[in-house]
C-alpha cells in the first residue's frame, strides 16, 4: 500500500511529461496551442448559426421553434428580410415571384439537409449571400425576374440546408419546416413593406441605407 501512491504519482508525470513531448512543436508552439488554432478556423460557420441549435427545445423540431429559428440567426434574419427589400425594390411580378421562389427552394435545401446530402462550402456560401444581397439593395440593382429568381433559388437552397442539417434526427421535421416557411415569407413581407417607403423623398436612400449596413454585417460575420 506504501508504494502504490508513489508509483502513481510517478506514472501521472511521466504519462504528462510524454504527452508534452509528443505535442511540441518547433518553435514552442504546443499542442495545446495548435489544436486552439485549428478550433479558431472553425469557428466562422458556427457563428454564423448561433440559433436554438443547443437548446431543448430545438430537438423537438416543432412549429415554434422553426418560426423562432430565422429570428435568432443573425445570417438568415439578414438574408431574409434583404430578399423582401430587393423584391421590393424592383415591384411587379418580383413582389410575389422572388420571395415564394425562396420559401420553395428552402424547403427543398431543408429536405436535401435531412437527407444528409452534403452541399459543399454551404456557410461561406450563406455569408455571401448576405454580403451579395445587401449590395444589390444597396444600388437598387434591376434584374430580370428569372435571373433574379435564379440567383435567390441558389441562396435559398443553402440556407434552407443549413436548417435541415441542424436538425437533430427524431424531430418533427414537417412542423418544424412549417414554421421556418412561416416565418421566412413573415419577414419576406417585412422587407417589401420597408422598400415601399422609397415612395417618399428620404425613402430610397433610406432603403439602400440598410443594404450597406447588411452587406457589413455580412463582412462582419465573415471576418469574425
Amino acid at each position: 500500500m506504501r508504494c502504490w501512491l508513489p508509483t502513481a504519482v510517478d506514472k501521472d508525470r511521466s504519462t504528462r511529461d510524454g504527452r508534452a513531448r509528443e505535442h511540441r512543436f518547433p518553435g514552442g508552439i504546443t499542442g495545446l496551442g495548435a489544436v486552439a488554432a485549428a478550433l479558431l478556423g472553425t469557428c466562422q460557420p458556427t457563428l454564423a448559426h448561433s440559433g436554438l441549435e443547443h437548446t431543448a427545445a430545438f430537438a423537438s423540431g416543432s412549429f415554434a421553434t422553426g418560426f423562432v429559428h430565422p429570428w435568432t440567426g443573425l445570417d438568415h434574419l439578414l438574408a431574409l428580410l434583404t430578399v423582401g427589400l430587393w423584391a421590393g425594390l424592383n415591384g411587379g411580378r418580383a413582389l410575389w415571384a422572388w420571395p415564394a421562389a425562396f420559401v420553395g427552394a428552402m424547403l427543398t435545401g431543408g429536405a436535401l439537409g435531412l437527407a444528409g446530402i452534403v452541399v459543399p462550402l454551404a456557410e461561406p456560401g450563406i455569408l455571401a449571400s448576405v454580403v451579395l444581397l445587401g449590395l444589390l439593395v444597396l444600388t437598387a440593382a434591376r434584374l430580370p425576374l428569372g435571373l433574379g429568381a435564379a440567383l435567390i433559388v441558389l441562396f435559398a437552397l443553402l440556407h434552407g440546408h443549413a436548417h435541415g442539417a441542424e436538425l437533430p434526427d427524431g424531430a418533427a421535421a414537417g412542423a418544424y419546416m412549417a414554421g421556418l416557411a412561416f416565418a421566412t415569407a413573415l419577414l419576406h413581407a417585412i422587407g417589401i413593406a420597408i422598400a415601399s417607403v422609397r415612395r417618399d423623398g428620404i425613402g430610397t436612400p433610406l432603403v439602400r441605407g440598410v443594404g450597406a449596413a447588411v452587406a457589413a454585417a455580412g463582412v462582419a460575420l465573415a471576418v469574425i
